[in-house]
């Protein structure tokens, strides 16, 4: 059985239709036989909260991402190791590089940017604002880039009751599995909804 930290291919399920809150299942085969974690987000939360376990049973929590303001046009994210309590980083939405093309900042524990999460192709990005349903025929899709890494990629798949995101972690890749699984639940959660 692959852990939550140690798999390459993650692939985290959500549904569409849903009253309150969010749940999140995270496997890492497509045929999601294995469920090796979790998250919840809850609803009406004034301040973004999202936290991240290795079951559905929420007995072993992993991260904990929070947004930094109420309101806030960049979105910014903090990670938490939820063991130790230590800051690993997070993510910043670039606010005016995100309006044609979405892009986050990666940042670490003392706020130095390193990487960059950037939506795929402008022309495709811009299909998708502004064609209704076109999230259907052009899925979106992110990679993740860290100088000297192979990229990491994140691919949206939507139906009208499931949402789908796959995360491909090339072999080699030295990124902290936190800082990516978090990203992704940025991902999922927050830009799904803006979408």
């Amino acid at each position: 059985m692959t852990g939550l930290l140690e798999s390459n291919h993650y692939i985290i399920r959500k549904q569409l239709i849903k009253i309150l809150g969010e749940k999140f299942h995270i496997y890492s085969d497509e045929r999601q036989e294995e469920l090796i974690g979790y998250s919840y987000q809850k609803a009406l939360k004034i301040k973004e909260d999202i936290r991240v376990y290795t079951d559905e049973s929420q007995s072993e929590e992993i991260i904990k991402i929070k947004a930094r303001n109420i309101l806030d046009l960049s979105g910014e994210y903090d990670f938490t190791d939820s063991k130790t309590g230590e800051s690993i980083g997070g993510v910043r939405r670039n606010f005016r590089k995100s309006i044609l093309q979405d892009s986050y900042s990666v940042f670490d524990e003392k706020n130095q940017i390193y990487a960059e999460v950037k939506e795929d192709s402008m022309l495709n990005s811009l299909i998708r604002r502004f064609v209704p349903f076109a999230k259907y025929a052009f899925p979106q899709k992110f990679s993740l880039n860290l100088l000297g890494n192979p990229p990491i990629t994140f691919t949206q798949k939507i139906n009208p009751l499931i949402q789908k995101l796959v995360i491909d972690i090339s072999e080699g890749n030295q990124l902290d599995h936190r800082i990516i699984l978090g990203a992704a639940m940025i991902i999922i959660a927050i830009e799904g909804k803006q979408n």
